[in-house]
């Protein structure tokens, strides 16, 4: 397993992602509520 991790790996620096991915991402963060009640998480959307 070593071996896998070791391997350096081809540097792309092409990677531009589509608008409609920034756009899910974002609309998607905004909607993301993270409650914190005593010790545990809640995740909620808000859609």
């Amino acid at each position: 397993m070593a071996k896998i991790y070791s391997n350096v790996s081809p540097k792309n620096n092409n990677l531009k992602p589509k608008d409609e991915t920034i756009s899910f991402l974002l609309n998607y963060s905004k909607a993301l509520s993270v409650i914190n009640y005593n010790k545990l998480k809640f995740e909620a959307l808000l859609n």
